[in-house]
């Protein structure tokens, strides 16, 4: 396989990647570093004050003293439920975001993206705390729906980074993809440090036939393993240009090294390796995103209905 033949990429140039950064961007950073700083610090301050609690048995509990506290009606637990509940207002701003024409002005949508997926993460980790570990009735119900919803999110935005898209999250065009992958291809090939069969494994792809017969689960496994492996064939790579303490520091090559030519080939081999990846597999992406929408959307709404029930249920009964 030549590189020309493999020529694909989805990655903006060198030079749009390192521009700095604008003020709104930093701002938005900072604002999702303090977003997760604040969440792993409640949930590291509920596994120390809690711990000796979450691990009693149910029947156990009502006899600890932290029980008025943590259990999910407590003061913290009741809290708990509180902040949860904004975490979904916001984690529901954007799927509403395409719906509502006047949301849909209000920031760049890798930015919303990202919030969605922060909170993603981070909101079933403070309703884990806020049951308690306790997941029977309406209130479990809801809870693996919640968890059957994150799960399909996961996947869903891996997919998402499968589809090649512009700073504006648009799609890209086959053309446009083919012009920007031009320079990169050059580069690789005018390279002279690495032998071109020491670059083919990162870039090497099941045919195109038979990309095209695998089923849906078979595409996402071999994506998932070719980006899972691609770590190991870098640090093959460059294993094979270090010596000495260099493979010390960086690990066996996992790292970076401070051989500018060598980061210089390797990050544009990797970008190579994996545009190419998303683009062999692009048509099987596009329909099996297509079918994740079908899935997580009803999900979603149902999980959306079983904590209004479950919230209903818990302020008709008085929080008991």
């Amino acid at each position: 396989m030549s590189l020309t033949g493999v020529a694909r990429a989805r990655d903006l140039p060198a030079a749009a990647a390192s521009a700095p950064l604008r003020k709104g961007e930093k701002l938005h950073r900072l604002t999702m570093w303090a977003t997760t700083f604040g969440v792993v610090a409640l949930l590291a301050s509920l596994i120390i004050k809690g711990a000796g609690y979450y691990t009693l048995s149910l029947q156990e509990r009502p006899f600890s003293p932290l029980h008025p506290q943590l259990r999910p009606s407590g003061t913290i637990g009741i809290w708990l439920g509180i902040i949860s509940l904004v975490m979904f207002g916001i984690l529901f701003l954007y799927p509403l975001r395409k719906r509502w024409r006047w949301l849909s002005r209000v920031g760049a949508t890798r930015r919303w993206l990202r919030v969605h997926v922060l909170f993603g993460i981070t909101t079933p980790l403070v309703v884990t705390f806020h049951t308690a570990f306790r997941t029977n009735g309406v209130a479990g119900l809801a809870y693996w729906t919640m968890m059957a919803v994150v799960l399909s999110g996961v996947i869903g935005r891996y997919l998402y980074a499968k589809v090649p898209r512009s700073l504006t999250s648009a799609k890209v065009s086959v053309e446009e993809l083919e012009a920007q992958t031009a320079a990169l291809a050059a580069r690789l090939q005018d390279q002279n440090f690495f032998p071109a069969e020491e670059l083919i494994p990162l870039l090497k792809l099941p045919p195109a036939e038979e990309i095209r017969r695998m089923s849906i689960f078979r595409a996402i496994w071999i994506m998932l393993r070719i980006d899972l492996a691609r770590p190991f064939r870098v640090s093959r790579l460059r294993r094979c240009a270090l010596e000495g303490t260099q493979l010390l520091t960086t690990l066996g090559g996992f790292l970076p090294s401070h051989n500018r030519e060598v980061e210089t080939i390797v990050g544009n081999l990797r970008r190579q390796s994996r545009l190419t990846t998303a683009i062999a597999f692009l048509d099987r992406t596009e329909r099996i995103f297509h079918l994740w929408h079908v899935v997580h959307r009803p999900f979603s709404i149902s999980f959306a209905i079983l904590a209004g029930v479950h919230i209903g249920v818990a302020l008709a009964v008085g929080l008991r």
